[in-house]
């Protein structure tokens, strides 16, 4: 603990020394920073040359990263060592793309790589099955739709990956249902055959009340058609660890696909929790998305940190949130396809940093966490980035750029990648007071003074550049896992627990008292405020009663 102390302020010292500076000078004082400060890795380059850092600041950051143990869970990691220990599991989402080759990985003295490949196969097989038309509908035809019913982790990343690979897609149509309000299931089912639609119940227990609502909800339109009974397991399948009430719900044994403790929600997209990106994408698809996750796990536990794209990605996370006091980070990607990944990234990074106690139980010593969002380039160049040019608040951010697009129509690949670019530049450089008044050199020295202030852009903002050659299922491979290991490098060093939610917990089990006591007439027994609202609530119902 007291070279982390020593660490951490080594990096104060550092800070206060070089607040000063700005990367437009330090860029024109070296023409060779981006050569320095740039990485790459099969189709991925990681820019990072735009951060408000010397030449110094990586080795202080890097010693902050050993004097907190990274190196160590790194390796527990890898190994099957319990590090979510509010839970006592090991954290493994990095098996699930191991290869069939790999050296064992043992839990609980059990090498998992056999299972995990057993399972992968089987959902794979399953999934050519209905790509095929081998698995048919209670009718016989050919199961054209295919609904995911899942919520949070067992939703964001099979959808992040659908969107992003839109163009690899095959002729099956995916859709999602994850909201408990019923225009979400209502919208999705209004335009599907009972025939041809199989659905996908993924609830690790398979008691999640958003998923049980929605899967009951398909059980009933099902019925409704007049299809057989004895043949709903013919269009229905679960991914859970519950396979007893999965079973009791009328699936079929052999559709029942194995969810593992070791893996938390927002890290399975690379299991069963998959299945809709294996049915969208196809097997050999999947499996290129598992070995792009694989090569950026690779790197991520061989490579020295100050050339280790994860790791530079969380330090200088903790960088601006401990040092610079920045509360934000936004991440944009130029891409349509990739519209969805800010959604993914705020769950991955929230969800898994925000938290207030350290893995030991006591409180935190610094700010943790950080508020993620983000949106599509370039339409939020047209919405939050005035705040990001000229607001008070520090954010940096992240651009996500593709060099190659499949479409090629018009000019519009080549004007989104400028805007990127420009954008990046932008933050940098800033435009000095005089620079602004030059630009306004027609107009009457007293409107000069009140507009050209106006017009001045600080600079000095922090952004950086992951260029992926194409968005193909390895590049993405890559990029996902690239951040779920910055996660971990960032709760490392807060030393918090980034593979727990317990604050995701509280507020369903309140719902669970409330939601009986919406039609029920008796007293609600809580604060004035809730009672007050469930009140309003039976009003309106009564009212909308009536009016029927």
């Amino acid at each position: 603990m007291t070279d982390f102390t020593a660490a951490w302020q080594a990096l104060e010292t550092h800070q206060a020394a070089t607040a000063h500076l700005h990367l437009r000078d330090q860029f024109a004082a070296d023409p060779q920073r981006f050569q320095k400060m740039h990485e790459t890795l099969h189709g991925l380059l990681f820019d990072y040359s735009k951060n408000r850092i010397t030449d110094d600041t990586l080795p202080l950051l890097c010693a902050l990263a050993e004097a907190a143990g990274l190196p160590e869970q790194m390796t527990a990691m890898r190994q099957g060592g319990k590090i979510n220990r509010s839970e006592q599991r090991a954290v493994l989402h990095t098996a699930l793309r191991l290869p069939e080759s790999a050296d064992p990985v043992y839990v609980d003295g059990e090498n998992i790589v056999p299972k995990v490949h057993r399972e992968l196969n089987h959902a794979l097989d399953f999934a050519e099955s209905i790509l095929s038309g081998a698995h048919t509908g209670s009718t016989g035809q050919a199961i054209t739709d295919f609904v995911h019913i899942g919520i949070g982790g067992s939703y964001l990343g099979p959808l992040v990956c659908i969107q992003a690979l839109e163009d690899y897609c095959r002729h099956v149509r995916v859709h999602f249902v994850s909201n408990a309000d019923d225009a979400c299931i209502a919208r999705t089912l209004a335009a599907l055959n009972p025939e041809t639609t199989l659905f996908c119940v993924a609830s690790k227990s398979f008691g999640t009340p958003e998923t049980l609502l929605n899967a009951e909800a398909a059980r009933a339109w099902y019925r409704a058609a007049g299809l057989p009974e004895q043949d709903i397991g013919r269009h229905f399948c679960a991914i859970s660890s519950n396979t007893e009430a999965a079973l009791d719900f009328g699936i079929q044994p052999d559709k029942v696909f194995a969810m593992f403790d070791w893996v938390g929600g927002r890290y399975s997209v690379w299991s069963a929790i998959g299945l809709p990106v294996m049915v969208a994408l196809g097997a050999a698809r999947f499996r290129e998305l598992l070995q792009g996750a694989h090569a950026m796990d690779e790197h991520f536990f061989h490579t020295a940190f100050r050339h280790n794209i994860p790791v530079l990605m969380g330090l200088l996370h903790v960088w601006y949130n401990n040092f610079h006091q920045a509360d934000g980070h936004t991440v944009v990607p130029y891409s349509h396809n990739m519209r969805r990944f800010p959604g993914w990234l705020n769950q991955l990074d929230m969800e898994s940093c925000g938290k207030s106690r350290t893995a030991d139980g006591a409180p935190v010593s610094c700010p943790t966490g950080g508020i993620v969002f983000g949106e599509e380039g370039v339409d939020c160049q047209h919405a939050y980035f005035q705040l990001l040019h000229q607001g008070t608040r520090l954010v940096p951010c992240d651009f996500i750029v593709p060099m190659t697009t499949p479409h090629q129509i018009g000019l519009q690949h080549r004007f989104t990648v400028a805007n990127a670019f420009a954008q990046a530049e932008a933050l940098m450089r800033g435009k000095t007071l005089a620079e602004a008044r030059a630009e306004l050199a027609d107009l009457p020295e007293a409107e000069r003074d009140i507009l050209a202030p106006q017009k001045e852009f600080p600079g000095n903002r922090p952004s950086n550049s992951l260029l992926l050659d194409e968005i193909n299922p390895f590049n993405l491979g890559m990029l996902l896992a690239a951040y779920e290991h910055k996660i971990f490098v960032q709760g490392t060093i807060w030393g918090i627990n980034p593979f727990d939610q317990w604050g995701v917990e509280y507020g369903k089990i309140l719902a669970k008292t409330i939601e009986p006591e919406l039609s029920s007439t008796a007293t609600p027994q809580h604060d004035s405020s809730t009672n007050g609202l469930i009140a309003h609530y039976r009003a309106c119902q009564k009212s909308a009663a009536h009016e029927a």
